[in-house]
């Protein structure tokens, strides 16, 4: 059985641009199926696998030499289902989906309860299997195919990474915020994305801090409070003076060093400090003072199957947020990529093949 060829942008080495391939389109088995890529968002992660490691701070690194390559990267990923394996059910070709893909070994603890995304054996897509930067990707199984009708798919390819990791760090945070008591640090996709959630489903315009001026300028434009750059003289005092001696809780979308010591230094007593971004760096945090301001450190990785579901249905009932989103070919992935690294991407980017 033949279904054509396929077209894939791949990492073959480390460090080293993705090379376009062209070969068969994989026949579905089991309960594999086989989606046609219509949009696929490009994220920061997707440079920390091209670079083969996330930097830990003082000259240690995590090396990524277990999940490739080669690989084919993306994971933000909708299309159309064109083929299934014999035991795949309830998802008839034609249909158009959204791919969960924080996909676990399916049998552990974690993945019994539901959280695929905290399994030690993963087979997420562009990370552990192949991924979106093609024409066609192989999914494990029906279950983590999502409908998003009515919502665009421009920005329902962003909720499976940026929109979704913006949902689950939002509710660890949620009983403690109300009004402007949340800081977001990092006005990237996945902060924008959060802006526009906290008014959502909290009813509240965070502060947004970030170096970057059209940032900030893009956090206001979604509803932020406040846009501030945290490099200012004097804003961190000025912002324990606006808050009356803190935050409920700073989310961290960058995940540096003087991110993370910015956040934990605007927590109010009781306060919670959500790690998101993987920049990399690492802190240096007096025990003592965890116990007397009884502050809490938290990380928030990407977000389970069931949170997608729910976050596609607020976005289908209360309305999809108005993302900025650059749709590129999937031609320019490596210039996207590169686009990415200098910081000249507002929003996200999608690649189309």
């Amino acid at each position: 059985m033949s279904l054509g060829m396929m077209r894939s942008f791949r990492l073959e080495r480390f460090g080293a641009p993705l090379c376009e391939v062209v070969e068969p389109v994989p026949v579905p088995q089991g309960t594999e199926v086989l989606v046609r890529v219509s949009a696929c968002g490009l994220c920061h992660s997707d440079l920390h696998f091209v670079d083969g490691h996330f930097d830990l701070g003082q000259g240690r690194r995590l090396e990524l030499s277990h999940v490739g390559p080669p690989r084919v990267l993306g994971h933000e990923i909708v299309g159309e289902v064109v083929a299934a394996g014999p035991q795949a059910a309830g998802v008839p070709v034609g249909a158009r989906r959204l791919v969960y893909p924080w996909i676990g070994c399916g049998t552990c603890r974690m993945c019994r309860s539901g959280l695929d995304n905290y399994c030690s054996r993963s087979r997420s897509l562009g990370v552990r299997m192949d991924g979106g930067f093609s024409t066609h990707v192989l999914v494990p199984h029906p279950r983590y195919l999502v409908d998003f009708s009515g919502i665009p798919e421009h920005v329902a390819c962003t909720c499976a990474c940026s929109g979704l990791t913006a949902y689950s760090a939002l509710r660890k945070v949620s009983l403690a915020v109300s009004d402007d008591s949340l800081l977001l640090i990092g006005a990237g996709g996945v902060g924008l994305a959060c802006v526009y959630l906290a008014h959502l489903l909290l009813r509240a315009d965070p502060v947004v801090a970030d170096i970057d001026p059209a940032k900030r300028a893009a956090a206001q434009a979604a509803g932020a409070s406040l846009a501030v750059d945290p490099g200012e003289e004097g804003i961190a005092r000025r912002l324990l003076e606006r808050t009356e001696g803190g935050f409920a809780a700073v989310i961290d979308f960058v995940g540096t060093q003087s991110t993370a010591e910015f956040g934990m230094s605007l927590l109010r007593r009781g306060g919670r400090l959500v790690s998101v971004g993987l920049v990399g760096g690492s802190v240096e945090v007096a025990l003592p003072l965890l116990a007397v301001r009884t502050i809490m450190l938290q990380g928030s990785y990407v977000g389970s199957l069931d949170e997608l579901k729910e976050l596609i249905d607020v976005l289908r009932t209360r309305g999809a947020y108005p993302l900025p989103i650059t749709p590129r070919p999937l031609d320019e992935a490596n210039a996207a990529l590169d686009d990415l690294r200098a910081g000249r991407v507002v929003g996200r980017t999608v690649l189309v093949p």
